[in-house]
């Protein structure tokens, strides 16, 4: 990727990517904390999951995704998907001429903060599970720390559904996090940008004494700081704006998330990539 660049602008906006819709719980995030800055949001709705696909798929994937955003500007970008956090994140800093963060790191900082047994359990998607890479994290940061990490591919789809109080989904609740609470875990790390939407049935089947750590939650914090050191927060003076495009037609979880999310994305435009 040729890397000269004009000087990037506090004007300009945050580019920020999922493979599907579930980012927009990080954009919530966003919105919520940093009222006055612009964002941009692509979901790669046309090649969606990517946590079945390869690493050097996922690779390519947010490599052209991240092209899409820097040609709409971004000052910066935000990996808002753990999958392509875990599998892909060196690669775009190494390529990319702006400032890029995901989901993992401040996931892993915000579990190590909570826990206090020292046993902390990750769900998330085959992929991010199988890459290590909240297990990485955590240790490097606390190598004492014990990490259990269940892969729950049914509950993105449960939740693309709409059932996020339903019994069914609290079935499926039950059947993936039996084994992890009865681990002794104190702290579950929600490593899918789509489990936020879940929280409340997590919560209810969890009981008080596990900790939630959502990782977009955190993920916009990190955003915050990273544009304080690099000087690239937009003006207090700034009017925030939110501009959603799609690689492929919204389905019915675009509604479900404005509603969950209480986000108003309004026109959906259309981002073109190679399926």
């Amino acid at each position: 990727m040729d890397q000269t660049t004009t000087p990037i602008s506090s004007h300009q906006p945050i580019g920020v990517f999922d493979s599907g819709i579930g980012g927009l719980t990080v954009v919530a995030e966003l919105r919520r904390r940093l009222p006055h800055e612009a964002i941009f949001y692509i979901g790669d709705t046309a090649r969606v999951p990517y946590g079945n696909k390869s690493q050097a798929t996922i690779e390519r994937y947010s490599v052209e995704i991240s092209e899409l955003l820097l040609t709409r500007g971004a000052k910066m970008i935000v990996v808002a998907c753990n999958t392509a956090s875990s599998q892909a994140l060196p690669q775009l800093e190494h390529l990319l001429p702006v400032p890029v963060t995901g989901v993992i790191l401040p996931g892993a900082k915000a579990a190590v903060a909570r826990t206090k047994n020292g046993h902390i359990g990750v769900i998330g998607t085959r992929a991010t599970v199988r890459s290590g890479a909240y297990e990485k994290a955590i240790h490097a940061l606390a190598p004492e720390v014990r990490v259990t990490s269940k892969a729950c591919p049914m509950l993105v789809p449960t939740i693309e559904e709409g059932w996020l109080q339903s019994s069914i989904t609290d079935a499926i609740i039950a059947e993936y996090l039996g084994d992890l609470t009865e681990s002794g875990i104190d702290t579950l790390v929600l490593g899918c940008t789509h489990y936020p939407l879940l929280k409340k049935a997590l919560a209810r089947y969890l009981g008080p004494d596990i900790r939630l750590v959502d990782s977009g939650e955190n993920c916009a914090i990190a955003v915050g700081e990273l544009l304080e050191t690099h000087r690239l927060s937009a003006p207090k003076e700034a009017q925030g704006s939110l501009q959603v495009a799609l690689t492929d037609p919204a389905d019915v979880f675009l509604t479900v998330a404005e509603e969950a999310l209480g986000l108003s994305v309004g026109e959906i435009h259309t981002a073109q990539v190679q399926k």
